[in-house]
């Protein structure tokens, strides 16, 4: 890119004063493609975050349509997006918010076909036009299948994944950063082949500001990846409980045996 324009400049002013991010780290962000999945409770802090940060290139994957019962908590939709494709009201949302960010709307439910299609560079078109490459997932979904999916392609294509969940009054981030030499997959903690309940906030409810708590601490991890700054929390399994604001982690050793990533920090 050619650098921030006068307009950038003032927009970010804020981070530009902070040592630790100033004009080199702005550009970093601008340059960056993050592909979130989920534009729910979780994937709308996300999104707002870092589309407010000025994070560059923004893919968002949803296959569900805005409801009513949304709206209690998935901050990127209004009552007017209700009935509408929650990919398409998030573009409308998120252009609104900062229009030097552009985002692709994905209506679709992600697999491993689909994330190999998203990261292989050799699907991404060329041209004046073309997205830099994914280096970034975030984990917004809301089924065990989808996240074991994200982190398989996290580790199959070398890529940084922050996972959330949230549901009732308990919520968990885990963070896998390729630069952090022998740190557990996702599959390391919550392996594959074990047989999980599936919990939905349909079902068991789930408090608003829980997941905007979650999410908002994936953006940041996503930022501290993006920026290239160490990311302590890492490696582990983070529990966080609204009953008594209290934040636990859990260190979870790589398993040599994981069937996704053997123990190893790359592929």
């Amino acid at each position: 890119m050619d650098g921030l324009d006068d307009a950038q400049l003032q927009r970010y002013a804020r981070h530009i004063l902070l040592d630790e991010v100033g004009v080199e780290g702005q550009e970093r962000l601008a340059a960056s493609h993050v592909l979130i999945v989920g534009a729910g409770g979780l994937g709308s802090p996300v999104a707002l975050y870092l589309a407010a940060s000025g994070v560059g290139h923004i893919s968002l994957a949803d296959d569900d349509t805005v409801d009513l019962t949304n709206l209690q908590r998935q901050i990127l939709h209004t009552e007017a997006s209700v009935g509408q494709a929650k990919v398409e009201s998030a573009v409308q949302t998120l252009a609104a918010l900062n229009p030097h960010v552009r985002v692709r709307p994905l209506a679709q439910r992600v697999d491993a076909a689909a994330l190999d299609a998203l990261l292989t560079p050799e699907a991404r078109a060329d041209g004046p036009d073309a997205w830099p490459p994914i280096t970034l997932l975030i984990d917004a979904s809301d089924n065990m299948a989808t996240r074991q999916a994200l982190n398989a392609a996290a580790v199959r294509h070398g890529v940084a994944l922050v996972a959330g969940a949230a549901l009732g009054l308990d919520g968990q981030m885990f963070i896998r950063d390729p630069a952090q030499s022998g740190a557990p997959c996702y599959a390391c903690v919550f392996p594959p082949g074990q047989a999980y309940i599936e919990q939905r906030c349909a079902t068991y409810g789930v408090l608003a500001p829980l997941v905007g708590w979650v999410g908002s601490l994936q953006a940041l991890a996503a930022l501290q990846i993006l920026l290239g700054w160490p990311c302590p929390a890492a490696g582990a399994l983070h529990l966080f409980d609204a009953r008594s604001l209290s934040h636990q982690r859990m260190d979870v050793p790589a398993d040599p045996h994981c069937p996704v990533c053997g123990g190893r920090s790359l592929p």
